[in-house]
Order: C-alpha cells, then structure tokens, then sequence
C-alpha cells in the first residue's frame, strides 16, 4: 500500500455503520488468509498478534495476509503486537503437579529441586526479600491463595487461605506489592524488535506498574527504528499498582487497554467494573483511546451463541464510553472465530443505534482544553448537533486532530484523511474514525475538493448533504489545527480524478 490515494480496491469496504471499532486476536484458528479474511469481512477493524503463543514465522505469515487484504479492500487495518510481559511463574513438580491442603502450610523457595505438595521453587529471585507478613500470593488465575506468614532472602513460608490443585508452571500474581523486575524481559526484547520491523502499528505493553515502564518501552522502540509517531504504545492496566499512578501512566502511552483477566485475579471480582469506568474515563479524557478486553463472549469458544451476561457486558462496555472492544480466545483459539467476529459486530451496532448511547457518553464529555484545537474539535460536535451534517472531515498528518474529535464522542461520521498510512492504520482503533490514506493537500482550494470527493466516495453523504472539514494551516504540519469549514456536497466532485 502506498501513500496515494488508497480508495482503488476492487471491493471496497463501506463504513462500518458503528463507531466502536473490534478488536480480534489471531491464534491458531485464525492464523490462515482465508480466515482473516472471513474476520474482516464479519466486522475486525484491527487484528491483535499474542507474542505469548505462536512463533515468529506464525506471526509474520498473518501479518502478511492482512496488508494484503488493506489492498484488496482498501482500508486500512490496525496490527496490535502485544508483549507478553514479565510474567511470574512457579517451577516443576515430581508428579508434574501436587495438591496444597486447604488451611496447610506451603513455601516457595530458591531450590530448583522438583516440588511436592510442601514446596515449589519459584525461579523469580527479587521477589524474596520484599513480601511481608499478610501479604497476598496468588497461583493459576487466582485459583490458588496463599497468604505470606514469613519471608526471607531463600524462602517465603505461606498459609494456604485457599488450596487446590497447582501443576507446572502456573502463573503467579503478587497483587500487595510493586514486584521490583523490568517491564520487559528478554523475550520481550526480542518481540518488540520483530514487531517493529514486520510493522505493527500498535505495541502492547503487558504487566505496566508505573510510567517508568512505559518510557522504558518508548525507548527501545525508538531504538529499533520506531521512533516518531510510527508505532504506538499502548499500556495494559492489570496491576494494583497501575491503578495509583493511572493519569501519570496514560500521559505517556498512546493507548490504554483495560485488561480484565490478570485485573481480575489481583483485585476482587467486584472491584473491576468500577475500575473499567474510570479508566475508560480518564483515557478519553486525555483524548487516548482505549480497548475493553478479555472474556467478553468467553462462551463462544465452544458455543456459536453468547450468553446474555456476556451480551450485556460487551454492551456495557460500548455505553462506557471505550473505543474498542476485543476478542481473545473466541477468535485466536475458538470453534466459532468469525461468528464471534460478527456478534461483537451486531452488539456494538445495536448499543449505537439505542437512543440513550448518545446520552450516556455525553454525560462522560471531557471539559476542551484551553487550545485552538480542542475549541475546534469541540465544535464540530455542536455544529453537528445543531446543522444537519453527513461528515466530518479530518485532514491530519499524526493523528492528533482526529483524537480531539473521536474525543467529543460526535453523533455525526468521522472521515480520517491523512497523508500517512501509518497514522492511517492507528486510528483504526479510534472511536467513530473511518481513515483513508492519500496525497496531501497544498492549499485551501484543494483542501475542500478533496474533503467533498472522499465523502462521497467513501459513503460519507450523498449531492446536497453538508461537510464539516477541520484541517491545520500551514498543510502538512502536525499540530496546527485552526481552520473549520461547513460545505454543501455536490454530485460532480465524484467524477474529477484524483490527482
């Protein structure tokens, strides 16, 4: 695909009819050209590559697959790579597993000595020394609690406030303490540097504690040769300790990710979904758009229906204000991925088509700042409100106007026009925004042609209907928004050529 204009597809794919973009893991049962096609075609905007399964091979093949289908379908789409992350884990057993009495004693120690139903080494040495008494260890998914009676630089002696099963290697979550260990590991490294070369658009961030963390990310991306506004960071929220230094964290990354699973280990089940809304809040209050994820239509992996509990929490997250919505396993490892594909469609479009959406996501409308752009951004949502209006038009070279805006939470579509295919890609990810990649523009004559001849030809509003364009003068320079101009479409603009 290149920087042209990307509106040349044999097959093009019209606007989505929804604003909140899906969001769908690859995995085994998603992994060939044919299914990720079939994924597309069902309503993925962006497609999540799990760096924690898969090789590298796997994931450059499906990477390959979806630019080819940008071309055949002339829209861009997001590739999320996302890290798996300093995850803690216990040793081996001599039986591969033992079982931890309920109320008995267990300890974790330094001993790589296979453990029995007594003791497990945990090959993690920074975390000895740092637990305290009463402090919470919890093993595979929290199945497992263990509460520290005494800890030292070799052992740490726990009670088993719930016992049961633990096998190899079973996760371990410390969720009363700031584990003192990188935000990525070596693997992560090495992850990072493939994702960065295959061109990822966006990079995940696992396990984020503080905002340490993320600068730590930036860095080594910049490093690998994605500096700039080429590749995007977004921190996964599913530690405690994130929690405190929330506003600090979502500064400095590009995207948040409401990551329920290991969220809900650490915390108690019914603290998450007040912690969902405010963190759905506060991302878009910083203008960064933010993914709900993990267990959203968990039954589909084995059902080609949902439950209603599952229907309900999709659509809770919809009415929340998020940005996107994601499938884990239902797509990655499922019997039913491109069913589950297009029942997240389905709900997302029935939640926007209610009456109350508008409603409730205006009661979450962020105060502009004090900034041309923000008056600008906020703007086009009155203007919409007020004047029947078909589109806006957001001429943008980082993607940062088009933020502002999908901020606003405007009822009216969202056209993205940008001169880059890599901004093109990251706001596939961004509420209401329906982005296509071609020339720049050089002046204002050019600027309105082009606004009117992409929505028409994009479906955005049809001979007569009206346009509000937003762009930055001087062209082409990223932070200049300061120009807003309503247009009335004409049939003709649809036959000039595009130069």
């Amino acid at each position: 695909m290149t920087n042209n204009d990307h509106t040349n597809s044999s097959t093009p794919i019209n606007p989505r009819g929804r604003k909140v973009k899906v969001l769908a893991t690859i995995g085994p049962a998603s992994r060939s050209s044919e299914m990720l096609r079939k994924l597309f075609k069902a309503g993925a905007d962006a497609f999540r590559v799990n760096m924690s399964h898969g090789t590298h091979a796997d994931h450059e093949q499906a990477i390959t697959a979806i630019r080819a289908m940008e071309e055949e379908f002339g829209r861009p789409i997001a590739v999320l790579a996302d890290l798996q992350g300093p995850k803690l884990r216990v040793g081996t057993f001599k039986d591969s597993k033992a079982v931890i009495r309920h109320s008995g004693h267990f300890t974790l120690d330094r001993d790589p000595t296979p453990g029995d139903e007594t003791r497990v080494c945990l090959p993690h040495p920074e975390l000895f020394g740092i637990l305290k008494r009463g402090q919470r260890l919890l093993i595979n998914d929290g199945k497992i609690k263990l509460v520290v009676k005494e800890a030292d630089e070799n052992r740490i002696f726990c009670s088993a406030e719930v016992g049961g099963v633990i096998s190899d290697r079973k996760g371990v979550n410390v969720p009363d303490a700031e584990v003192p260990i990188p935000a990525l590991t070596e693997k992560d490294r090495k992850d990072l540097a493939f994702a960065v070369d295959q061109g990822a658009d966006w990079i995940a961030l696992s396990f984020v504690q503080r905002p340490e963390d993320m600068a730590e990310a930036r860095k080594l991306i910049g490093s690998y040769g994605g500096g700039g506004h080429s590749v995007a960071l977004c921190a996964k929220i599913e530690k405690p300790q994130a929690i405190g230094r929330l506003n600090e964290i979502i500064e400095l990354s590009d995207g948040i990710m409401v990551a329920r699973g290991d969220l809900g280990v650490e915390l108690e089940p019914h603290e998450v979904p007040p912690l969902q809304k405010r963190i759905v809040a506060a991302s878009r209050n910083a203008g960064k758009p933010v993914i709900v994820a993990t267990q959203m239509l968990e039954s589909m992996i084995e059902s080609p229906m949902p439950t209603r509990a599952e229907v309900s929490d999709v659509a809770n997250a919809v009415y929340d204000g998020a940005d996107a919505v994601m499938l884990s396993a239902e797509s990655a490892a499922g019997e039913w991925p491109e069913e589950s594909v297009a029942m997240m469609h389905r709900i997302t479009g029935q939640v926007e088509r209610d009456e109350g959406y508008k409603e409730r996501v205006r009661l979450l409308d962020p105060t502009p700042d004090a900034t041309t752009s923000d008056a600008l951004a906020h703007s086009c949502m009155t203007i919409a409100d007020t004047v029947p209006i078909s589109a806006i038009t957001v001429f943008t070279v980082s993607g940062s106007t088009a933020r502002r805006v999908a901020r606003e939470r405007p009822a009216t579509p969202m056209l993205v026009l940008t001169p880059s295919i890599r901004t093109a890609r990251r706001v596939a990810l961004l509420w209401g925004a329906h982005a296509v990649s071609t020339k720049d523009i050089g002046s204002f004559e050019e600027m309105i042609a082009k606004g009117k001849r992409m929505a028409l030809r994009h479906g955005f509003g049809v001979a007569g209907s009206k346009q509000i364009v937003l762009a930055g003068v001087p062209f082409g320079t990223p932070g200049s928004t300061n120009l807003l101009h309503v247009v009335t479409l004409s049939g003709d603009e649809l036959d000039k050529h595009e130069g």
